[in-house]
């Protein structure tokens, strides 16, 4: 193996970093993806994927699409926020939903459930901070997990078995549909 000069750049490396993430993670799943696969695909050491990132699964919530624009989709006006968040999901997934964390999520449980258990709390935890900026409540972990539950369950339905009524609705119909059940999840009290 060649070793490539010292750099120093730490943002360019992050940048490949992100990029061997997102290629790992969409080729071989969560569970099966490396952090040793992701350094040597970057041109990084382990050891500073580790620095950067902290875990594997830190690293996965800043690589793939839907968990890094989670903020921007969730700021703005409260009462808007289901459309939003059902726009922006239904939106993605027909994008590329091959990459998708929650789809990456559900490959990885048949693989290796406990590599799926610790990606699914930090994908949680996440997503009750950002969303604990903007809901009221004591029961806001609650509601967000009901929310992440129905996400899911749409994702089963129309973007892996590809079946049923969600899987042949016109994408402006789900997401209209979705933000009146979201709009239940989130602001039930």
């Amino acid at each position: 193996m060649t070793r490539r000069p010292h750099r120093r750049d730490p943002e360019g490396h992050r940048q490949a970093v992100l990029a061997a993430a997102r290629a790992s993670f969409g080729e071989r799943g969560f569970a099966r993806a490396t952090v040793r696969d992701i350094a040597s695909r970057a041109g990084v050491t382990h050891g500073l994927v580790l620095r950067q990132f902290r875990s594997k699964e830190q690293l996965f919530l800043a690589a793939v699409p839907g968990h890094r624009e989670l903020d921007a989709v969730i700021a703005g006006d409260p009462a808007t926020l289901p459309e939003r968040v059902a726009r922006a999901y239904v939106e993605r997934m027909e994008a590329d939903a091959a990459v998708d964390p929650l789809v990456v999520l559900l490959r990885s449980i048949a693989s290796d459930r406990q590599a799926a258990a610790k990606l699914y709390a930090a994908m949680e935890a996440s997503s009750i901070r950002a969303y604990g900026e903007v809901l009221e409540g004591e029961d806001v972990a609650a509601r967000v997990a009901l929310l992440g539950a129905q996400l899911i369950g749409v994702t089963v339905n129309r973007y892996i078995a590809r079946t049923g009524p969600l899987a042949e609705m016109a994408a402006p119909a789900l997401a209209g549909h979705l933000a009146r059940v979201l709009r239940g999840i989130l602001f039930s009290t």
